[in-house]
């Protein structure tokens, strides 16, 4: 069987989000002991049941943005399709970006060389250590690094329709231009947010990869379930 490695971080309540976005928040909508109440089951062998309630934008989380996000001309989430969110992927380690720090076109090629294998086509998941370092504290919120446009370009030149990343955004939260969102809308690409545990993938070379956004109409993202299969 395949090794599975979990890129999703868990969805809780008042978790970090980005900074423009309201957090979530998480209550118990029903308990085991209140639902006794209903009197279901049988008196020998009562069921109970439990539920929550969540509040949450579809920008929470681990999440991929559809391309409606940043192009009103665009399709949202359910209109996309389905063989953008799956297949084959790499890590690339980045781990020596600083926080706050620019990823451009040399450091993609120098991890590509490091992972040993050409970006053809590939989902590009970027390590750069940060959730390790940062979350779930506040400034987790607030130091991301970002990828140039010209390595956001880079990227889609090689086919990549779809790469990931770790924290709130692609770009720097000091740069109000979204540089790298703007290359994605104009190439037509997208990425996953708020991804996790790549340490685990990296120098582990391709694997296959797997992020099924959910069926939200009119949906600008969606949380995922992000998955690394290895064989």
């Amino acid at each position: 069987m395949a090794e599975i490695v979990d890129l999703s971080v868990a969805l809780e309540d008042f978790m970090p989000a980005h900074k423009n976005f309201q957090r979530p928040f998480f209550i118990e909508h029903l308990s085991h002991e209140r639902s006794r109440a209903w009197g279901l089951g049988t008196p020998e062998d009562p069921m109970t049941a439990a539920t929550l309630y969540m509040s949450l934008l579809d920008h929470v989380g681990t999440h991929v943005d559809s391309f409606f996000h940043i192009n009103p001309r665009a399709e949202t989430i359910d209109e996309m399709p389905l063989d953008l969110f799956m297949g084959k992927a790499v890590v690339l380690d980045l781990r020596h970006v600083p926080d706050l720090g620019d990823i451009d076109v040399a450091d993609l090629e120098q991890a590509e060389r490091k992972a040993g294998l050409r970006i053809a086509g590939h989902i590009v998941l970027i390590c750069t250590g940060f959730h390790a370092r940062h979350y779930p504290r506040e400034s987790v919120m607030h130091m991301n690094p970002g990828l140039t446009p010209a390595a956001t370009h880079w990227l889609a030149d090689r086919g990549s329709r779809v790469h990931g990343f770790e924290g709130p955004s692609t770009d720097k939260p000091t740069d109000p231009t979204f540089p790298s969102h703007r290359v994605c809308r104009d190439r037509k690409i997208t990425h996953y947010e708020w991804l996790c545990n790549m340490e685990r993938l990296v120098g582990r070379g391709e694997f296959r990869f797997q992020g099924i956004p959910l069926r939200i109409r009119r949906g600008t993202a969606s949380p995922v379930r992000a998955l690394a299969f290895l064989d």
